[in-house]
């Protein structure tokens, strides 16, 4: 790697023929800001955007009582992974497509668009036809080939910061889907991993200060992985909203105890209910809102 995306020379994605300095997601490409329209909800304006629900699809009642959950208490986006990248093999890998299809419906139901990882370009076509936002995840992040893939896809992107990811190399692989003409593209800070051992991960909220200052694109913060404990969820979801993100992804589970995966870092719905209910008055603070439907004329969609 050479240069900084932040300093004077930063990197270009070869066969680009940019030249250097003009980033497609650098701020100076569009000071205005991208805003993603997803379905009835807007990401990267005024509005604050809450994405939540199961970190794992493991049946169709548990995700209706999800869904139910969390679209009752005020979330935008219902969450939920088909596909699953576990550190153990012999970990709970996801329904796959029939979960997708169970996810699709909850969705459906309860009138909110839904977001899900896709992790291998192979996946890409069931995603893209099921899904309204594709998330790639920490461990996908440098999957250069697999970002190529979704630069040519029409429905907006989620990226993770990974693990051990610099800032610069993180809006690099934000470059490669921009690079194949995708701009529906969001951030997503979801923690690194430092010499912490008291926390899963170490949520970088300077980094959301410095991903919305020197970029166009929206900021969203995971503080489940980040923290991997629910009692660190809601004040790091609040500090999230001062810090200027444009939104969360959060998992909830009907029975945490009960998850296939993640359990320990998901809220139950009355923490969740909680969260919703003091959210609001950190976003007046720096002058945002929970997101509610704008006049049509306000809304500018990534192109």
């Amino acid at each position: 790697m050479g240069g900084s995306v932040g300093g004077k020379r930063p990197d270009e994605p070869a066969g680009s023929g940019r030249a250097p300095g003009a980033l497609r997601v650098l701020r100076a490409e569009r000071p205005e800001g991208t805003r993603v329209r997803v379905g009835p909800v807007e990401f990267g304006g005024p509005g604050f955007v809450v994405m939540a629900g199961p970190c794992a699809v493991e049946g169709a009642e548990q995700v209706q009582h999800a869904a139910s959950v969390v679209a009752a208490a005020g979330a935008h986006v219902l969450r939920g992974g088909v596909f699953k990248p576990r550190t153990s093999p012999y970990a709970f890998q996801g329904m796959g497509e029939p979960g997708l299809h169970v996810l699709a419906e909850a969705g459906k139901r309860h009138g909110m668009p839904i977001i899900s990882e896709v992790m291998e370009q192979a996946q890409i076509p069931l995603m893209e036809e099921s899904t309204d936002i594709l998330q790639v995840g920490a461990r996908n992040m440098q999957n250069y080939s697999l970002l190529r893939a979704l630069g040519k896809v029409r429905k907006p992107v989620l990226l993770k910061r990974g693990l051990a990811a610099t800032l610069q190399e993180w809006l690099l692989a934000a470059e490669y889907i921009l690079d194949g003409g995708n701009e529906a593209v969001m951030l997503c800070e979801r923690g690194i991993r430092t010499f912490e051992t008291e926390l899963r991960n170490t949520l970088d909220l300077a980094a959301v200060a410095w991903a919305k200052q020197r970029t166009h694109l929206p900021v969203i913060v995971d503080p489940s992985h980040a923290t991997g404990d629910p009692a660190l969820i809601l004040p790091m979801s609040l500090a999230a909203a001062a810090a200027g993100a444009d939104g969360l992804l959060i998992e909830v589970h009907p029975k945490p105890e009960q998850a296939m995966c993640d359990g320990h870092q998901a809220l139950t719905p009355e923490r969740f209910e909680t969260l919703m209910r003091r959210l609001p008055a950190v976003l007046d603070a720096v002058d945002r809102h929970l997101w509610r439907p704008e006049s049509p004329a306000q809304v500018v969609r990534a192109r």
